[in-house]
């Protein structure tokens, strides 16, 4: 049996092929998982009364054309000997369907492209990725690219130090899930944990005396490196698979997959509120910054 029962496809609104189908459609190959694509499209165009002929003409061939790709979709994913379904969903409110059909569905995993917003337009509106991430109660493949079909390297991108990781146990999600995609693929995973000394150099240290003392950086060091292990030992981790990288965590992802040739990384999302929530997560600022696939899981 494989790790995934059922997945659950956002196609790309285009509708054409895209990264995220290849990747959805490899990985329901290699699990015998049924497959449920849904393409969330917007309603076809009004017909006003003064061009009823000519609207008429535009909205039924848009009609036809999401049919025609459905039916299409559905004979394709069907010769490759699939289970699948293949629904059309207009929709002009996508998050609130998406997390509906989920609901519905109950799928192991949501496969969906990324949609590269301009950097200015996500100050000021949160994309539908983001969204998904923080609201989506199952883990969210958010793909951006694929050299293969299934990952042939997995990173699980773990905090073992950070106290909201721990309570919930997050880290412990991420690497279980992690896990259950490289087994699934046959892909080895890798445990990369980034960490921060950067407060320790800066001119606000807290210890009395002036800041923070080599000796004490040192030791510092020491325990977050403990915590590493003590997490990569609890999973059997092979050393040459564990990665203790000093640096903030987004650029020290995006050179490890860079260097590593990494398909997928696997991160968590815990919920915030207040100005963090409006700052977003490690997991969102990467999603648009690492090359690549993240896979998110909720603590």
């Amino acid at each position: 049996m494989g790790q995934y029962q059922r997945l659950l496809l956002v196609a790309d609104q285009t509708l054409h092929q895209s990264p995220a189908m290849l990747r959805a459609v490899a990985l329901a190959k290699a699990s015998g998982a049924v497959l449920a694509v849904r393409a969330f499209v917007e309603p076809a165009p009004v017909v006003h009364l003064w061009e009823e002929k000519v609207g008429n003409a535009r909205y039924q061939g848009y009609l036809r054309r999401c049919r025609r790709w459905a039916a299409d979709e559905l004979d394709r994913l069907n010769d490759l000997g699939l289970d699948v379904t293949v629904e059309v969903v207009f929709t002009t409110h996508p998050l609130l369907d998406i997390l509906k059909a989920v609901e519905d569905l109950k799928p192991d995993l949501l496969i969906k492209d990324v949609t590269l917003e301009p950097m200015l337009k996500r100050v000021f509106i949160t994309p539908l990725d983001c969204h998904l991430l923080r609201e989506c109660p199952v883990p969210v493949h958010l793909v951006n690219e694929t050299r293969y079909g299934l990952p042939h390297r997995v990173v699980a991108a773990v905090d073992p130090f950070d106290p909201s990781t721990q309570i919930n146990g997050l880290n412990d999600t991420i690497i279980q899930t992690a896990n259950a995609l490289a087994l699934q693929c046959d892909a080895p995973l890798h445990l990369l944990y980034a960490y921060d000394l950067s407060p320790a150099f800066n001119g606000d240290a807290p210890l009395a005396g002036g800041g923070w003392t080599v000796d004490f950086i040192e030791e510092l060091r020491e325990s977050l490196h403990l915590a590493f292990v003590t997490l990569a030992d609890r999973y059997a981790i092979p050393p040459e698979r564990r990665h203790f990288v000093m640096g903030l965590p987004v650029p020290v992802i995006h050179e490890f997959v860079e260097q590593y040739l990494a398909d997928v990384v696997v991160m968590g999302t815990v919920h915030r509120v207040g100005i963090d929530r409006f700052i977003g997560s490690n997991t969102e600022r990467a999603l648009y910054s690492v090359h690549g696939s993240i896979l998110a899981v909720r603590g």
